[in-house]
């Protein structure tokens, strides 16, 4: 992976050399894929086929399930082959590609959480322009920027990355293919223009922050002047789900790229990565599927109409 090597191929830091601990990995990713899989799925399936909820809280929860589904089967997949087959090795194109799906659907992602706190904040704050201010066409033209914000950051990040050489090694002290540790194995004098990339990204991810937080005082504001107690709660639970899913998405990625470096090391990276890599895509759909009666009723639906094919 350095300018002038013949190196064609990077490798992982397993998580154990013993064979056993090998397969037991395989079979805790393999649970983790499909649970997050099947979840992811069946959400998308329910709001495709149910026509009472092609609105655009669902319109966007769709989106998510498949950013969630993309996520995640850009990371696990080839961590359970790497596990089954005793393997480290990864090709330099597919270390590319898989640096470029991942920033690309977790930027989407975070994008797309911001544009859900605005649709509960007119949800709430401003129900009677409700229709006009988020209609199909604006949902669309919301989830497209999310989309595509994320593919262009996605773009710069992996093209600038890899243009840099590799001057210390090609062992990544990862599962997968993600940029710091990349970076750890650059030349020291060549790292700068990505940092500078970085730091410019990290005040988009600050504004989409306040702009969140802003959102949600004017939420809870709103809520709480609502003379009844049950559309109090009627309030609250359309917003919690998405509450929860903002804060195990920023919670796991603050603490993998704002934590100390003095309590960093091989183990915890991996742990915390492990978190917000896989954590959020399996476990969002259990978020919005708990307390929520129209998901409920509509995966019914679809439980009982593949019943009756079968």
């Amino acid at each position: 992976m350095s300018n002038g090597s013949s190196t064609t191929e990077s490798l992982f830091l397993v998580f154990a050399d013993a064979r056993e601990l090998q397969l037991l990995h395989f079979w805790l990713f393999l649970g983790i894929y499909l649970a997050a899989f099947l979840g992811n799925t069946l959400i998308i399936t329910a709001i495709a086929c149910d026509h009472r909820l092609h609105t655009p809280m669902y319109f966007f929860l769709l989106n998510l399930s498949l950013l969630d589904l993309g996520s995640i089967s850009t990371t696990v997949p080839k961590a359970m082959a790497n596990s089954l087959w005793d393997t480290r090795a990864i090709s330099y194109l597919g270390c590319a590609a898989q640096v470029f799906l991942f920033v690309f659907l977790m930027s989407a992602e975070f994008y797309l959480l911001t544009v859900m706190a605005y649709d509960r904040y007119v949800a709430i704050c401003k129900p009677l322009h409700y229709g006009t201010l988020l209609g199909s066409r604006a949902c669309v033209h919301m989830a497209a920027a999310a989309w595509g914000s994320g593919f262009l950051r996605a773009l710069l990040h992996t093209a600038n990355t890899f243009s840099l050489p590799l001057c210390q090694g090609n062992a990544l002290n990862q599962f997968f293919c993600e940029i710091p540790q990349i970076l750890k194995l650059s030349c020291s004098h060549s790292y700068l223009r990505e940092r500078g990339l970085l730091a410019f990204n990290a005040f988009l991810f600050l504004g989409c922050f306040v702009f969140i937080v802003l959102s949600y005082v004017q939420i809870f504001r709103a809520v709480l002047r609502i003379p009844s107690e049950q559309g109090r709660h009627k309030a609250f639970s359309t917003c919690l789900p998405h509450l929860a899913v903002v804060s195990l998405f920023l919670s796991t990625v603050m603490f993998a790229y704002l934590k100390a470096p003095s309590i960093s090391s091989p183990s915890l990276d991996l742990v915390v990565s492990f978190l917000y890599s896989v954590g959020p895509p399996a476990v969002n759909p259990l978020i919005y599927s708990m307390r929520n009666k129209e998901i409920k009723d509509a995966l019914r639906k679809v439980q009982e109409y593949t019943l009756f094919q079968l």
